[in-house]
């Protein structure tokens, strides 16, 4: 299995997993795991598409960039990479978990996921 491949299937995976959260209204794990689909998508383009392994990091836009995805994002999408960024790392720990929480509503939660199968597709469009 190619590297490219392997990351592809699990944020293929991930992405089922937002939806089950959702439907269980767990939202702040539907924020996790849209941030862990493109991570993992990014992870996946950077696999193909430059000689190097994928960043060790889970910072969107370092993995976008360093793939050469950033710069052909529209605006929006950069947008979309900053607003997902904190739903990773800070979702972990109580001080900020609380916050994010009440922020990730019904409605947040499904702009997040549809925003997040958008990206998704456009990416992995463009392997």
């Amino acid at each position: 299995m190619k590297k490219s491949e392997y990351w592809l299937d699990i944020a293929e995976y991930d992405l089922e997993t937002a939806r089950v959260m959702f439907q269980g209204k767990r939202f702040l794990y539907v924020g996790f795991m849209c941030h862990q689909v493109i991570e993992k998508v990014f992870k996946g383009y950077c696999a193909a598409k430059c000689d190097d392994n994928p960043p060790f990091t889970h910072n969107l836009r370092c993995s976008a960039q360093k793939s050469g995805l950033l710069g052909k994002m529209n605006e929006n999408q950069k947008r979309f990479v900053e607003l997902l960024g904190p739903l990773n790392v800070e979702a972990r720990y109580p001080t900020y978990k609380e916050n994010i929480l009440k922020s990730l509503t019904r409605e947040r939660c499904m702009d997040i996921s549809i925003q997040t199968e958008e990206l998704f597709s456009w990416t992995k469009g463009r392997l």
